[in-house]
């Protein structure tokens, strides 16, 4: 029996038509593209990770304009596994996501650890959700300086200083400190420290005193971080997007939509994974030497 020739190139169409549909639609999955349109009938709920040490918030903070501008995101969640870091890109990060609220609901969802710097950037969400056992807390500001005086002695190397101002070279490391620069930068790292305490006061609606009677530099888990008042509820990433579509106003129906990626191939993806393990291994090596002030739990 032969086929009607307009029913065959029906099905054809319709055959065509869905392995286009999964080709499109796969590459939308694969891409995490925070502008990706895929079809959907469920709301987008952006995802912004922050991971490791934070050293600069310059790619992060345009991730965050990336979901702000997107009409087809309803609500961030921003992903924290971070031990925290620098002072000034932790703030930056900061007040970029305060931004982002004023056009999306945003929920932090906290990993492994969203600890120092990593809750300071939590405390700008509407909402915290941490997993029970997330390490958090850290509530501190340090300051290191290396001392190798006596080692330079032991190998007969000297230093000679010429300076504007009798505290140009504090932290030098080819002296001790003496009491008058101790004090200058403990004034600076306690003002810093406050800068800290004075976010979780305004944005978690607590005392400074409540603050101020966990802010010594200890961690503890995301269950005592909920008796604290740090985190609003117990969850996973799915529990965080979920409440982030139900702020928003939407039924908790959600599609998870990542940062644009630029596309790259194979051998960009290698050298980069090897160059970021590369570079995460010499900061670990050279941790000690770190002098900036920073939000950072170093266990």
């Amino acid at each position: 029996m032969r086929k009607h020739p307009v029913m065959s190139g029906l099905l054809l169409l319709i055959v065509l038509g869905f392995v286009f549909y999964l080709i499109f639609y796969r590459a939308g999955a694969q891409t995490g593209s925070a502008s990706a349109k895929r079809f959907s009938l469920n709301d987008k709920v952006g995802v912004l990770p922050i991971e490791g040490l934070i050293t600069d918030s310059f790619k992060i903070n345009q991730q965050i304009d990336e979901f702000a501008e997107d009409s087809s995101i309803v609500a961030v969640v921003v992903r924290i596994n971070s031990p925290g870091g620098s002072v000034g890109a932790a703030q930056e990060i900061y007040d970029a996501i305060l931004e982002l609220k004023k056009k999306k609901k945003v929920v932090v969802s906290m990993g492994s650890i969203a600890a120092s710097g990593g809750l300071l950037i939590a405390c700008a969400g509407d909402k915290i959700v941490a997993n029970p056992g997330t390490i958090t807390g850290s509530i501190s500001a340090i300051m290191q300086f290396a001392n190798l005086e006596e080692l330079m002695k032991k190998v007969g190397v000297k230093s000679s200083v010429v300076k504007s101002g009798p505290y140009k070279d504090i932290g030098s490391p080819m002296r001790e400190m003496t009491p008058e620069e101790q004090a200058i930068v403990q004034e600076l790292v306690d003002d810093i420290y406050n800068q800290f305490i004075d976010v979780i006061v305004r944005n978690r609606k607590l005392t400074r005193e409540q603050v101020a009677a966990i802010a010594d530099g200890r961690v503890f888990s995301g269950r005592k971080a909920k008796e604290y008042g740090l985190v609003d509820q117990l969850g996973n990433m799915d529990a965080a997007a979920k409440l982030a579509s139900v702020l928003a106003g939407k039924d908790g129906q959600y599609e998870l939509v990542f940062p644009k990626k630029t596309g790259r191939g194979i051998f960009d993806l290698m050298f980069e994974s090897a160059a970021n393990s590369l570079n995460q291994a010499l900061r670990e090596k050279s941790e000690f030497t770190r002098t900036g002030v920073s939000y950072l739990y170093q266990p």
